[in-house]
């Protein structure tokens, strides 16, 4: 799949009226049982890998909510939702999302994808609103559409509710019946998650050797 740029929005005086359209949201109630422990706070530029991945999804969406457990990272600061059906996986996750949001296009990510940058996400968000999708989600180089870092329209709140009810939690799966439009994500690693301490040691090498 081709290199796509992505190149960072101008600021414009429709700016503020777009914010007001777009939500962000990063899911943060995985058991990070492969890392050993809690990826979301794992020291990363100066604070935790949460709160740099939820600063980048604000830079892009104008705002930002933690989808997660309170006992866990209330003492962040940031603004923070519980899971309504936690222990469902990621999708109740988005759901959550959905069922919180006022916004028409809401971007999503997970706590664990130090790569991703403001520029990438506010592309994402362009493209869904250009498109008019239901579902936005990039596409590693590997060929793999990436379903927690996509941008979903408030309207897949009723998808989700019914996948969950049904027991089918696969992301995928829940949006079937929906206009989900995948677009090319650029470098491989931008899309990378810490899941396992190798990938995090393997992350912060790059990060050491790129001089961020």
């Amino acid at each position: 799949m081709a290199h796509v740029a992505h190149a960072a929005s101008k600021t414009n005086p429709n700016a503020t009226i777009a914010a007001m359209h777009r939500a962000g949201y990063v899911l943060a109630g995985g058991l990070s049982s492969r890392m050993g422990q809690d990826k979301a706070l794992l020291p990363f530029r100066g604070s935790t890998l949460l709160e740099c991945v939820a600063q980048t999804v604000r830079q892009a969406a104008g705002n930002v909510t933690v989808v997660g457990p309170a006992q866990r990272y209330s003492f962040l600061g940031l603004p923070l939702i519980e899971d309504r059906l936690a222990g469902l996986g990621p999708l109740s996750g988005i759901h959550s999302a959905l069922s919180d949001s006022k916004a028409e296009w809401n971007l999503v990510t997970a706590c664990d994808m130090p790569n991703l940058t403001p520029e990438f996400l506010c592309w994402l968000l362009e493209e869904a609103e250009r498109r008019d999708s239901s579902v936005l989600m990039p596409v590693s180089l590997s060929g793999f559409p990436e379903p927690l870092c996509a941008v979903y329209r408030r309207t897949c709140l009723a998808c989700a509710e019914e996948a969950l009810a049904e027991g089918r939690l696969k992301i995928t799966d829940a949006f079937s019946r929906l206009r989900i439009e995948l677009v090319p994500a650029g470098p491989a690693s931008l899309l990378a998650s810490a899941n396992t301490p190798e990938d995090w040691a393997s992350m912060l090498k790059h990060v050491e050797v790129s001089g961020d």
